[in-house]
Formats: structure tokens, sequence, C-alpha cells
């Protein structure tokens, strides 16, 4: 959704919406169930077909080992605000 203002096309779930989404809007939800540790979908879906993303995490070790390389990564910095790509090196 590039160019697009979240704050004003974002819709967070359908709770109460009964009719069909506005053509302007981007649908956002957040699921959690059972004992699954990490499951993230991006779906981009228009009339007649869906491209969909997924990323499955196995186990929390996944973001245990992302958390510690970033704390390493920032143990080398003396202080500022970094974003997660400086963090990556992206």
């Amino acid at each position: 959704a590039s160019g697009r203002d979240l704050g004003k096309d974002a819709v967070y779930g359908r709770e109460g919406i009964l009719n069909e989404r506005q053509i302007d809007e981007i649908g956002i939800f957040a699921v959690r169930a059972g004992d699954i540790i990490g499951e993230h979908t991006v779906i981009f879906s228009t009339l007649g077909e869906t491209i969909e993303f997924s990323h499955k995490a196995h186990s929390r070790q996944t973001f245990a080992k992302g958390a510690v390389a970033a704390a390493k990564w920032l143990s080398a910095r003396t202080h500022g605000l970094f974003t997660m790509k400086e963090v990556l090196g992206l």
C-alpha cells in the first residue's frame, strides 16, 4: 500500500460492519489461536485472484535468536535511535 495513509485507510477487524469493504480500505486482522508460536500472512486480494506471503516460526527460539542478535548489535553503539533496517544491515 505504498503512498497510503494507514491512519485513514486501515480498518482493523470487521465487528459490526455488515456491508462490503470500501474500495479504498485496507483490512488488517490479528488472530491468536491455540499453541501457534508465530504465523503471519500478508494477503493481497482483488476480485478473481489472491496472492499470499506467509511466515511460520516453529519455536520461540527463532525470536530469541533475533533478540540476542539485535542486543549484540546495539551493544556496539554508544547511543541513538535505530531502525530495524539498520539492525539487520539492510
